[in-house]
């Protein structure tokens, strides 16, 4: 692992940057100050209000941190689509009175504007999801003193994030909750997403920089597994959305234990864009219908999304969470740390003592 990462934080254990209010100055505070990496996730917030995030985190912690970018995004929806999908949520808004969002809210998340506030105000780490940066982008950065990252959930997206000069790349596994990070969104490859364990041995045999492996990881022990693998370090995110600090609200904390909830799985209902979160009546009624379509779906569907949050009601929420949902443990974040750091100590320490092969002859 290149070691101006690996200067930043001494526990290979990074947070995952979860969008949509999650990923506050608080829980990545809490997290950096117990030597991992924490996150600030920019996805659908404005410039400012990344700025005004940044500027709470150095005031909670003077270690290194990171900030989560989402790539603009191309124009292939089709409006007749939408529409018709438009028309089944009808219902949704009635039942929660509240008006659907207006799907041509915008498609680049004001990546320009976000990009400038991060070269003009540098970060340590900043990654990219959704695809792959410029080299003109990443090496502006690098100019700033920023180290950064970019997803990949394949192989080959993999060689494209070395060719463009990153510095790492987040190997992000199918059993990652949130959405998937794929460059490009093809509906025909909803489903074909590759475990974890294999993607990262395939992507440490494709390029030569460090990998940072994603997806369901919930314990010490799976961060031992991934580092066998050939991963510099993990990152947890559904394992964070737990913890005390999260912005996550209550009731998609309590759902990730409850047994309601028995299983995750890969949806567009809420965002026109595969990602992984507990099934619940909303997902079960509109996922099979919804089309490719991110963001339009996602501005859609926001105000859905909110009036059930306000409702408490988790059957309504896009209730993001990888597979590993039902091992969160509602802890203080620095405290969750501490914990995983014993767990991957444990771990090594067993493998240590484990019969080679020649002592089981």
């Amino acid at each position: 692992m290149s070691s101006a990462l690996t200067d930043l934080f001494p526990h290979p254990i990074v947070q995952a940057p979860m969008a949509g209010g999650v990923s506050v100055p608080q829980l990545a505070a809490a997290v950096s100050d117990a030597g991992g990496l924490g996150f600030l996730a920019a996805g659908y917030k404005t410039a400012d209000g990344l700025y005004q995030e940044i500027k709470q985190l150095r005031g909670l912690t003077g270690r290194p941190f990171g900030v989560n970018l989402f790539m603009p995004q191309p124009e292939y929806a089709d409006p007749a689509a939408v529409e018709v999908y438009a028309h089944q949520l009808s219902g949704e808004a009635s039942w929660y009175e509240t008006e659907l969002g207006d799907p041509d809210s915008g498609r680049d998340d004001g990546y320009d504007a976000k990009l400038a506030v991060l070269l003009d105000n540098p970060v340590p780490v900043v990654s990219f999801h959704f695809g792959v940066p410029s080299g003109e982008v990443l090496e502006s950065l690098r100019r700033a003193g920023t180290f950064t990252l970019v997803t990949a959930t394949t192989a080959e997206e993999a060689l494209a994030v070395q060719r463009a000069g990153a510095d790492a790349v987040i190997a992000q596994g199918v059993e990652a909750g949130g959405h998937q990070g794929t460059h490009r969104d093809i509906p025909e490859n909803d489903g074909t997403g590759i475990g974890l364990l294999s993607l990262v041995g395939q992507i440490r045999e494709t390029v030569a920089i460090p990998v940072v492996a994603a997806g369901g990881i919930m314990r010490g022990s799976q961060i031992a597994a991934v580092l066998a693998a050939g991963a510099a370090a993990a990152q947890l995110g559904t394992a964070f959305l737990a913890a005390t600090e999260s912005g996550a609200a209550p009731v998609h904390k309590q759902a990730l234990t409850n047994p309601l909830f028995v299983r995750t799985e890969l949806t567009r209902a809420f965002s026109g864009r595969p990602a992984r979160g507990l099934v619940n009546r909303f997902l079960r009624e509109h996922g099979r219908y919804a089309p490719a379509a991110y963001p339009e779906i996602h501005h859609l569907t926001s105000p859905l999304r909110k009036a059930a949050a306000k409702a408490k009601d988790a059957q309504g929420m896009a209730l993001w969470a990888g597979q590993g949902h039902r091992m969160a443990r509602e802890l203080p974040a620095g405290r969750l740390v501490e914990v995983l750091v014993a767990e991957l100590a444990d771990a090594r320490t067993a493998l240590s003592v484990f019969p080679k092969g020649d002592d089981l002859r």
